[in-house]
């Protein structure tokens, strides 16, 4: 068994990802697909829809932008006009299939890929929506390894109010960090992911008003 098929096994987030959607375990839109609240919820998605864009528009020229675990699309669909090309990439194939047939861009491409075991899309700008608070601390640092391959990250994490330990172990799944108090810095130990500039982009008290919605833009060479 070679190291990519023992990561897999390693790891069985497909699965997680794909029980997630058929249980609705993230709620039910009365859609086929639904990524949860924080994909839907206007105080949570329209800031950083605006947020988002604004920094895009910075550009001379329109940059081509990764979406890392794109979800249901309901977020990323707002800045595809913003991109020269726009790669949406999710864990679940059907869920890939869907937005494929639901959304029609000359620019938009989706991707079905494992983005911790998978090679991932060349692009100027990677995007990670709520992503890493679902995976382990394994499964994040494979994904790091490959984002120095891009120019720009812009990384959204649910987090713990005030001050906290970061980078508490989970199983990667439904669930996140904040249940130990705990949330993804990067920065941290053990992943210590090396960037040359940090800028936060924007900052939301989550609806249970127990946690933050934080964005922050990466630059990374």
């Amino acid at each position: 068994m070679n190291l990519k098929d023992k990561m897999k096994k390693a790891w069985p987030t497909r699965d997680a990802m794909e029980q997630i959607y058929t249980m609705k375990l993230w709620g039910n839109n009365d859609s086929d697909f639904y990524s949860g609240i924080g994909s839907h919820h206007p105080e949570i998605v329209n800031p950083y829809i605006d947020v988002v864009s604004s920094y895009l528009e910075t550009f001379e020229s329109p940059p081509v932008i990764c979406d890392l675990g794109c979800g249901d699309f309901n977020v990323g669909e707002n800045l595809v006009q913003y991109a020269d090309k726009y790669i949406g990439v999710d864990i679940v194939e059907d869920l890939i299939e869907y937005n494929s047939r639901t959304f029609n861009h000359n620019n938009l491409d989706f991707q079905c890929l494992d983005i911790a075991t998978d090679d991932l899309p060349v692009a100027d700008i990677v995007i990670l929506r709520q992503v890493l608070q679902h995976l382990s601390n394994d499964e994040i640092q494979a994904i790091l390894d490959k984002l120095y391959n891009y120019r720009f990250l812009v990384l959204t994490e649910h987090l713990p109010k005030g001050e906290f330990v970061p980078n508490k172990e989970i199983i990667s799944g439904q669930g996140t960090r904040l249940k130990k108090q705990s949330g993804v810095n990067l920065l941290a130990p053990p992943f210590n992911f090396k960037v040359k500039g940090e800028k936060k982009l924007l900052t939301i008290t989550s609806e249970d008003n127990k946690g933050v919605i934080e964005t922050t833009l990466y630059k990374i060479y």
